[in-house]
């Protein structure tokens, strides 16, 4: 067994704070493009970028194990695909951070698949740091304590938006556990690479059907530059920090360090559309911060 690299679940932190920042643009977007077309264009985008590791990979793609294999494509389409379908889609029924708030059960669902699947072993302050940093990431959600989004309203969005964003928490969580089965047998880049692929070839499909692919002509200059910015920071770049820091971090550390994303999330809303930061919601950030290096430093999850 060896112990968690403290820079590992960090790196998994900075990259779920890079998923956040592509809001704006996402909420952009989604009023003039179907959600399947524009995460088909984000993985055509880091696809492209990454094509000089996509052909180093393909060969070892031919020798994966069935597991890696059942991992990866559920990696591809659910994770890749599907969540950010279903993400991108709560934007047209929910307020965009009550979207971003259900992904805090991510954390409950990476667990228990860790715990099961991974066989995981968790010690004594892993418990009490997870909790501590939900705790944060709901003061950063509910600043009053009570269950509010940020500009006041009352947390009663659609039920479609509830079930959509309820799937992307669910596969993205599985995600962080099945990432790294697939880390066993590949390196983090082409674990990457793999993914953008793999998503790209099921939503090339899914567009060619639906019809929305003979609409890409159309597509203002505007709308491809926030495509590109999304398929950049929070795509590719992201990930590829993402699955460094997750080859050497047990699935329960990281999910925990994905709350980063709610984080980066307030900031974001803070920046670009003015929502005012509460002195709580700083005190939810400093408990989630502590809670991460503590993980970090700890370092009590083993791997088997």
């Amino acid at each position: 067994m060896k112990k968690t690299k403290f820079w590992s679940p960090v790196l998994v932190f900075i990259a779920a704070m890079l998923w956040a920042t592509d809001a704006p643009f996402r909420l952009n977007v989604t009023e003039k493009l179907s959600s399947a077309l524009i995460v088909f264009i984000e993985h055509t985008i880091s696809l492209i970028v990454l094509f000089p590791l996509l052909i180093k990979v393909i060969p070892k793609l031919k020798v994966l194990s069935i597991k890696s294999w059942v991992s990866l494509l559920t990696i591809g389409i659910g994770s890749s695909a599907l969540a950010l379908i279903a993400f991108t889609e709560a934007f047209h029924y929910l307020n965009p951070s009550a979207a971003i708030l259900l992904q805090k059960l991510q954390p409950f669902i990476a667990v228990f698949l860790a715990y099961y699947l991974l066989r995981e072993k968790f010690g004594k302050w892993f418990w009490q740091l997870a909790l501590l940093a939900i705790f944060g990431a709901y003061l950063i959600s509910f600043p009053d304590l009570v269950p509010r989004v940020y500009e006041g309203e009352i947390w009663s969005p659609h039920f479609i938006g509830i079930l959509l964003a309820l799937i992307a928490a669910l596969l993205w969580g599985a995600g962080t556990v099945l990432g790294r089965i697939t880390l066993k047998e590949l390196e983090w880049k082409e674990v990457t690479v793999a993914r953008f692929f793999i998503g790209f070839l099921f939503l090339l499909i899914w567009n060619i059907v639906s019809g929305d692919i003979a609409t890409m002509p159309s597509i203002s200059a505007q709308s491809y530059l926030f495509l590109f910015v999304m398929s950049m920071v929070s795509g590719a770049v992201g990930l590829l920090i993402y699955y460094k820091g997750l080859r050497n971090t047990p699935a329960s550390v990281a999910t925990i360090a994905e709350l980063g994303f709610v984080v980066a999330a307030v900031l974001v809303n803070f920046v670009f559309i003015d929502a005012k930061l509460l002195p709580m919601q700083i005190v939810g950030m400093i408990i989630v911060l502590i809670a991460v290096l503590g993980l970090a430093k700890k370092q009590e999850v083993m791997e088997v």
